[in-house]
């Protein structure tokens, strides 16, 4: 039995969840530049990565005339512009940190970037979690920078690897809420 305070999203928007996270979680995982054993690591990670991915859009499409699926062009032009502006402020971004010489720091923005855009997020899909996802995703943008400045590790590596597997946990659990028990 689930609890009220937990929502359950529709089949369908676990299944663009898990879509969308998957995709990016396999993106975030080929960042590092790693040595073995983690490039393997990170390869497995990308594989789950596209296979939860896979299995969303497959849950998305199996969802897409169910009752309670109905689109809200509303909240899907709120959505756009909420990922217009991420996009925008994580590219220009990244130009401003390549033309200071600082490109190590990119990953650090990105992932600062995309932690952010889960905050107002929040209403437009209705699901309070993405305030979790948003808050690790900034713990793993400070912990990127602060391993960058102090050591020689880089900061790609902590946070393609952080950032992959929060997005990928996340897209596992959007999907489990769906399909799970309800």
């Amino acid at each position: 039995m689930r609890s009220s305070l937990v929502p359950v999203p529709s089949r369908r928007q676990a299944g663009l969840t898990a879509l969308y996270l998957g995709v990016f979680a396999t993106l975030w995982f080929s960042v590092p530049a790693a040595g073995q054993p983690l490039r393997a690591l990170l390869v497995v990670g990308s594989v789950v990565a596209l296979l939860t991915a896979v299995v969303g859009a497959v849950v998305a499409a199996r969802g897409r005339g169910a009752a309670g699926n109905a689109r809200d062009r509303s909240a899907d032009r709120r959505y756009l512009v909420i990922v217009a502006v991420e996009f925008a402020a994580a590219g220009l971004g990244a130009v401003v940190l390549t033309l200071a010489d600082a490109s190590e720091l990119v990953p650090v923005l990105v992932c600062a970037v995309v932690g952010l855009h889960f905050f107002p997020l929040v209403p437009v899909l209705r699901d309070p979690w993405l305030r979790w996802l948003g808050s690790a995703l900034l713990g793993v943008a400070l912990a990127g920078l602060v391993t960058a400045l102090v050591s020689t590790v880089s900061a790609g590596l902590v946070v393609g690897t952080g950032a992959g597997l929060l997005l990928l946990a996340y897209a596992l659990t959007a999907l489990f809420r769906a399909t799970g028990p309800r």
